[in-house]
């Protein structure tokens, strides 16, 4: 079945246990809750909201994730990166592999747009392979109805 061209959700949702991995907390005792708010065709790219509550704990990444805190805030630290307070409104990178240490004051509620990460060699084929289906429909628009509007990651291209 095809997907919809969107979907529609709101932050303001019940969300579901999601336990830190108890030997990542450092103090406290930190209560994470989440409810995954979309997720793309291929699966590689999901959105989610998530909360915790005050402690601190280590958080190892396994994909990219852009965060934007929603409520409250956290002070966050990292390899060579002295600690910082992010809050509301602030948008955090952390890039796969990243290895942080969040310390949670009270409550935290954040959006996150996550994305697993295609090995190098196979990111420069997808992206050569978009490049080609790009030049093509450029050269040749009676083949654009066969390529369609979406790339091989599933994003609409505009030339």
């Amino acid at each position: 079945m095809p997907l919809a061209a969107f979907d529609t959700t709101h932050c303001d949702v019940d969300l579901e246990p999601s336990p830190i991995e108890p030997s990542w907390i450092i103090e406290g005792n930190p209560e994470a809750r989440s409810r995954v708010l979309s997720t793309s065709g291929c699966k590689t790219a999901w959105t989610l909201i998530w909360s915790c509550t005050e402690g601190r704990f280590n958080w190892h990444y396994e994909f990219d994730e852009t965060i934007m805190i929603l409520e409250g805030s956290i002070v966050l630290e990292g390899d060579g990166m002295p600690p910082k307070r992010y809050g509301v409104g602030d948008v955090v990178f952390f890039r796969n592999g990243t290895r942080a240490t969040w310390c949670v004051d009270g409550y935290v509620k954040k959006i996150a747009f996550c994305r697993l990460t295609n090995a190098p060699g196979l990111g420069y084929a997808i992206r050569a392979l978009n490049k080609l289906r790009s030049v093509i429909r450029r050269n040749s628009p009676a083949l654009v109805p066969a390529l369609g509007c979406f790339n091989l990651l599933g994003q609409v291209e505009f030339d």
